[in-house]
């Protein structure tokens, strides 16, 4: 705390960790005095400087629970698809088949394709990852998953999408599957991350949306023909993991090889 000979009561700087208060801002108790005074309000919690606090919490949650995950694919599907649907059907084959191909399956936890997807990677004896999010309508963890994360904040959950995925796979789903697709193709385009496949299974439900893509976002030139070349659209579960496989095998092999380190 800086202050002037013959400054009033406030009319100096306050400093609190990297911020500097003055005038009107500077408060009338110290840090610790409002922390070890246990009278008033407990608003405090639900500040903004205290969610900074629960969003680190979940950062360090998800990278200790993912860490030593190994090589993992994210599966994106919408959790409204009926059991009895093709498209349950095809997100159980998608994760017993990743599971075979060497990789733990990553969804959001939820019912629907995420549950199948899930399904199928316990069934075929793999890492079953479930990245729950905390919403009025979700019930929880599918019974699939066998590593789960809840998260209160769609940024971190996010994070672990991307951060511990070799790749991913889109089955048909809603506004939470495009909002997962196109923050995964945003990433990759602008190369903020190593660049890794994005798979989109279902010709029929998906064709829409590419001739879109193409008809009006690259005919109006808002997108470059190379951007749209980084989705792939297959009925083909083994041309999907066939992708995968192949990327993860460019990827290592582009990787530049690591020296030793000699001792000293």
């Amino acid at each position: 705390m800086t202050q002037t000979s013959g400054a009033t009561e406030r009319d100096y700087d306050y400093h609190t960790g990297p911020v500097t208060l003055r005038g009107s801002r500077v408060p009338g108790t110290t840090t610790d005095q409002r922390l070890l005074d246990s009278r008033g309000p407990s608003d405090w919690v639900h500040t903004d400087p205290w969610r900074v606090l629960r969003i680190q919490s979940e950062f360090v949650e998800g990278f200790g629970a993912l860490a030593e995950l190994g090589p993992a694919v994210s599966v994106f599907g919408s959790a409204r698809t009926k059991p009895d649907s093709p498209f349950y059907e095809l997100g159980t084959e998608v994760g017993r088949r990743l599971v075979e191909a060497g990789y733990a399956v990553i969804t959001g936890g939820g019912p629907g394709a995420m549950e199948a997807a899930n399904k199928g990677a316990r069934d075929a004896g793999g890492d079953s990852v479930g990245l729950g999010i905390e919403l009025p309508f979700e019930q929880g963890l599918n019974e699939y998953v066998n590593l789960g994360v809840n998260f209160r904040y769609f940024f971190a959950r996010k994070t672990m999408f991307v951060k511990y995925a070799q790749g991913f796979i889109v089955l048909p789903g809603g506004f939470g599957t495009l909002d997962e697709l196109f923050e995964a193709i945003t990433l990759v385009q602008t190369q903020k991350v190593t660049s890794f496949p994005i798979v989109l299974m279902g010709r029929e439900y998906w064709s829409g949306l590419f001739e879109w893509l193409r008809g009006t976002l690259l005919a109006e030139g808002m997108v470059a023909a190379k951007d749209i070349d980084l989705l792939h659209l297959t009925d083909s579960v083994d041309e999907a993991i066939d992708i995968i496989v192949a990327a993860d095998k460019h990827a290592e092999d582009a990787a530049p090889a690591v020296t030793p380190k000699r001792p000293e």
